[in-house]
């Protein structure tokens, strides 16, 4: 009689620990969307910025060949797919050698979206370069 007495006492226990088990998978199973959704953001937003990255080489690369081919600065804005790029320049005069050499300062800034929202992506990649033969 002292047996059945003790099962009797302990008859909801089963419903608490079905609760528990419950509210702790239900934890783990938002726990693993959320951290699903931030691969799945990480892995789109790594493709942009490399997106960025060969727009804004594109730029540096147009901006150095009308250097060289005017031999002089030049400047401009264009796009390249979903990406704005400005290309910039600066020209510095230096002599070595009894002779003088142009050093043009190219830069490159490619962006996507609008700075401070979520999805901004911008590159900018510079460089140095002369006409001149050594």
């Amino acid at each position: 009689m002292s047996l059945f007495r003790v099962l009797r006492d302990e008859r909801g226990m089963s419903l608490v620990t079905a609760i528990f088990i419950l509210v702790v998978l239900s934890a783990i199973g938002g726990y693993m969307v959320l951290v699903a959704g931030v691969q799945s953001q990480t892995t789109v937003m790594a493709l942009q910025g490399v997106r960025a990255y060969h727009a804004a080489r594109s730029g540096l690369e147009w901006g150095i060949f009308q250097d060289l081919a005017s031999g002089s600065c030049t400047t401009g804005t264009f796009d390249v797919g979903a990406f704005s790029v400005a290309v910039g320049c600066s020209e510095t005069t230096f002599s070595e050698g009894g002779q003088s050499y142009n050093v043009y300062r190219v830069t490159s800034l490619a962006q996507f979206g609008i700075y401070g929202n979520q999805g901004y992506i911008s590159r900018q990649l510079t460089a140095k370069v002369t006409g001149a033969v050594p």
